[in-house]
C-alpha cells in the first residue's frame, strides 16, 4: 500500500529532482556533521598531547582500532537498517518504514548491553595484542589505554543509540538534525576535555569521561526527536519489538557489512602492532602514526559523506524501481568524491609538517607524521572508488561481495604484505605504513570490476 509523504519533517525524497542537488543537499550537512565528529574526537588527542606525556598521547591515539572493532560491528547493522528503511521510504511503504525503525531500535537496545560487556572485558587483551611488552614505554601505554577503553566502553551505549537514531533520520533524507546534535556534542566534549584535564587534572580518564558524556547528550537529543516527530520514523515505545521478517532483511545486508568492518578493524590492531614494532623509538613511531591517522580521518570525510548519500540515493530510487537514476547517482557521487579528495590532498601534501604540529609539539613525532603523509596521501584516490561504489552496492542490497572484496584486500593482502615486508625486506616505518595503499589499490581494482558487472535490476526482491 503506497502513501504520500507530507509530514512537516525534514525528510528528503531522492527519487525526484536533480541528482547532484539531491546528493549535495544530503551530503553537505553530513560532511559538516562528520567534520564536527572528527574534531571532537581529535580534541581528546590534542588535549592529551598538550600535557607533554608521550605515553598518554600515543595510547589515546592508538586505541582507535580496538574501538572500531565493536563500533564496526554495530555500524554494519546500522547500515543494513538504513538501506531497508530507505527502500521502504522510496517505495512509499509506511508500514514497512515503521517496522524497520522499531526493529532497528530494539536491536540497538540489545546490542548496547552486549557491546558494553564485551568491550570492557576484551579491552586489556586487545591492548596486549597491539603493544609489544618488550619495548620501552609499554607499561605507560598499556595503563593509559586500559583506563581510556574501560571508561569508553562502559558508556558506549550513547554512541550506539545516536548512530542508529541518526541513521534512521538519514535513511529518509534528513541529514540536518544529526548535524545539529553533533555540533552540540562537539562543543560539550571540548569544554569537558579542558575542564577535566586542565582544571581537575584527570588525564586520560578525563578525556574518556568527556567523550562518553558528550555522546550521551547526542543520544538523548536524537531520541527526543524520534519519540516526538509526526513523521513515519516516529518511535512508539509500545511498538518496540523485533519483527523477524524485517530483522532478516536487515541482517542480509547488515551482517556482511558488520563482519567486514569488524574484521578490518581487528586487522588494524595487528597493523598497529607492526607499527609499534618498527625500527626506532616505539613512542615516536606510534605517536607519528597516531598523528597521521588523525589527519587521515579528515581526508576521508568528503568521500564518506558522499558514500552515505550514494547509498541512500540508490536505495530510495531502486525502491521506486528507477535503476537508471540509481546508477547515475552513484556515478555523480564518485566524480564529486574524486574532485573533493584532490582538493584536500593538495594542501595536506604542501603543509604536512604544520598540520602534524597541531596535534603534537614533539619535533620527532611531527617529522614522522609528515613523512607518512607525504608517502601515503596520493593514494587516497583509490579510496573514492572503494567508498562510493561499495556504498552504492549496499544501497542496492548487495553487501556480501563488497565484504569479500574488502576483507581480501584490507586483511589478507595487507597482512601478507606486512609479514613479507617486516621479515624479509624492511621493518622501517614507511615500508610498513605503505601497507594501507597496497590494500586500497587491490580493493579499487576488484571493487570497480564487480560494480561494472553488477545487475541493478536484480536488487532486493527483484530476482
Amino acid at each position: 500500500m503506497s502513501f504520500t509523504l507530507k509530514s512537516k519533517s525534514r525528510e528528503q525524497d531522492m527519487t525526484k529532482g536533480g541528482i547532484m542537488s539531491n546528493l549535495l543537499t544530503f551530503a553537505v550537512p553530513l560532511l559538516i556533521g562528520n567534520l564536527f565528529q572528527q574534531l571532537y574526537n581529535m580534541v581528546d588527542t590534542y588535549v592529551i598531547g598538550q600535557t607533554g606525556i608521550a605515553g598518554d598521547y600515543a595510547a589515546v591515539g592508538s586505541v582507535g582500532p580496538i574501538i572500531n572493532i565493536l563500533i564496526g560491528l554495530f555500524s554494519g547493522f546500522a547500515s543494513g537498517a538504513g538501506v531497508i528503511i530507505s527502500r521502504y521510504f522510496g517505495a512509499g511503504d509506511k508500514k514497512g518504514v515503521e517496522k524497520a525503525v522499531h526493529t532497528s531500535m530494539m536491536l540497538t537496545a540489545i546490542l548496547c548491553v552486549i557491546f558494553t560487556v564485551a568491550g570492557v572485558i576484551s579491552a586489556p587483551g586487545m591492548l596486549d595484542l597491539m603493544l609489544d611488552s618488550e619495548r620501552a614505554g609499554y607499561s605507560e601505554m598499556f595503563g593509559a589505554g586500559k583506563t581510556y577503553l574501560t571508561i569508553y566502553f562502559a558508556g558506549v551505549s550513547g554512541l550506539l543509540i545516536y548512530n542508529m537514531g541518526a541513521g534512521i533520520m538519514r535513511a529518509v533524507g534528513d541529514s540536518t538534525r544529526p548535524l545539529y546534535f553533533l555540533i552540540v556534542c562537539a562543543i560539550a566534549n571540548t569544554c569537558l576535555d579542558f575542564l577535566f584535564v586542565f582544571k581537575f587534572k584527570m588525564g586520560v580518564a578525563g578525556v574518556a569521561f568527556a567523550t562518553v558524556i558528550s555522546q550521551i547528550i547526542s543520544a538523548v537529543l536524537t531520541m527526543a526527536v524520534l519519540l516526538t516527530t509526526s513523521s513515519c520514523i516516529k518511535i512508539t515505545v509500545k511498538k518496540l519489538k523485533l519483527d523477524l521478517k524485517t530483522l532478516k532483511l536487515i541482517a542480509i545486508i547488515g551482517v556482511p557489512s558488520a563482519i567486514q568492518l569488524a574484521l578490518t578493524a581487528f586487522a588494524n590492531v595487528f597493523v598497529q602492532a607492526y607499527i609499534a614494532g618498527t625500527n626506532g623509538d616505539m613512542t615516536v613511531n606510534t605517536g607519528g602514526w597516531t598523528t597521521y591517522s588523525k589527519i587521515d580521518q579528515f581526508i576521508f570525510l568528503p568521500m564518506q559523506s558522499l558514500a552515505m548519500a550514494s547509498s541512500t540515493f540508490v536505495s530510495q530510487n531502486l525502491g521506486l524501481g528507477d535503476t537508471k537514476r540509481a546508477k547515475r547517482g552513484a556515478l555523480f557521487a564518485y566524480l564529486m568524491s574524486t574532485f573533493c579528495t584532490i582538493l584536500i590532498m593538495t594542501p595536506v601534501l604542501i603543509f604536512a609538517p604544520k598540520l602534524a604540529s597541531v596535534f603534537n609539539s614533539d619535533p620527532r613525532i611531527v617529522a614522522t607524521a609528515a613523512t607518512l603523509l607525504h608517502w601515503i596521501t596520493p593514494f587516497y584516490l583509490f579510496c573514492s572508488v572503494n567508498q562510493i561504489f561499495s556504498a552504492a552496492l549496499r544501497g542496492a542490497g548487495c553487501s556480501t561481495v563488497p565484504m569479500v572484496i574488502m576483507i581480501s584486500s584490507f586483511i589478507v593482502v595487507r597482512q601478507i604484505y606486512l609479514f613479507i615486508m617486516s621479515n624479509f625486506i624492511s621493518n622501517d616505518l614507511i615500508p610498513i605504513g605503505m601497507s594501507y595503499p597496497v590494500g586500497w589499490g587491490t580493493c579499487c581494482v576488484l571493487m570497480l570490476a564487480y560494480y561494472l558487472h553488477f545487475d541493478f535490476n536484480k536488487a532486493f526482491d527483484k530476482k
